[in-house]
């Protein structure tokens, strides 16, 4: 049974750091299309940052490019998000997602993005304020 646990998730202060993690068990997670998402109040899911199950090209949304960074300990079977310099925008609850498609990392991005991962964490809420 695919299963995706996100944690890490908490409050910062804006330029603060929040590394999230989501621990796969149930497949290898080098094998299926991963990435995050996230979810504010009041708006709709968007693509965070993805990665591709067959050369690890990654994905990140305009928003986050410079200051957060993808990555998957593949011996651990857990993908993390680092965030630094974090601002009020980055409030959200944030999930992984998973896909046993080849599917390009740019999609994260995408409208339809989050429609097309199939596995879906419970999510982590990250709060920045002062």
């Amino acid at each position: 049974q695919v299963r995706l646990v996100e944690s890490g998730g908490g409050s910062v202060q804006p330029g603060g750091s929040l590394t999230l993690s989501c621990a796969a068990s149930g497949f290898t997670l080098s094998t299926y299309a991963i990435g995050w998402f996230r979810q504010a109040p009041g708006k709709e899911r968007e693509g965070v940052s993805c990665i591709s199950s067959r050369d690890s090209s990654t994905y990140y949304s305009p928003s986050v490019r410079g200051r957060f960074t993808i990555s998957r300990d593949n011996a651990k079977n857990t993908l993390y998000l680092q965030m630094n310099r974090l601002n009020p925008g980055d409030t959200a609850v944030y999930y992984c997602a998973a896909d046993p498609n080849p599917l390009p990392p740019a999609l994260c991005g995408s409208a339809q993005g989050d429609s097309v991962y199939d596995y879906w964490g419970q999510g982590t809420q990250v709060t920045v304020s002062s």
